[in-house]
């Protein structure tokens, strides 16, 4: 359960944490592949090293929702903190790439219907926690003139 301040004081462990996933994430593709074609790659091993891969990433994953993070997508990886904003249920979305807690969006919505974080906005006092809720978003959006995401797809 997180404040605003609560969920950004947490994303340096987050993006720590985030880059190790995206490592892990990419030997294992890799070694899949090189199983999947019968090409050895020196250096990643073969079928044990593979189900070591997924062992390490699955127990990598499994850290964010024990932080009450919402997990929606591992390739990008995609996290939803649960927040209020001005009485409203929403969601703080991070996605693979970025460096900072900077977007939101309603759980009905999701990611199509991002806007940013904006200070005025009535966020939960100290004492008012994070619910959860969420929907999935694709992996790249677009701004319109008002800051709003859209999906982009292609």
């Amino acid at each position: 359960m997180f404040t605003l301040a609560e969920a950004r004081s947490l994303l340096p462990e987050v993006l720590k944490r985030a880059d190790e996933v995206i490592s892990v994430r990419a030997d294992l593709v890799e070694l899949q592949a090189a199983l999947e074609q019968g090409v050895p790659r020196p250096g990643l091993g073969g079928l044990a090293e593979a189900k070591g891969f997924q062992a390490q990433l699955s127990e990598l994953l499994g850290w964010f929702p024990a932080q009450g993070i919402e997990l929606k997508s591992i390739a990008p990886l995609l996290l939803d903190f649960p927040a209020e904003m001005d009485g409203e249920v929403v969601l703080l979305c991070w996605l693979e790439g970025e460096h900072r807690l900077a977007w939101y969006h309603k759980p009905e919505y999701g990611f199509s219907h991002t806007k940013p974080v904006r200070p005025r906005r009535q966020w939960g006092g100290e004492n008012k926690r994070l619910r959860t809720a969420g929907k999935t978003r694709p992996s790249r959006a677009l701004r319109d003139e008002a800051g709003t995401r859209h999906c982009a797809r292609g």
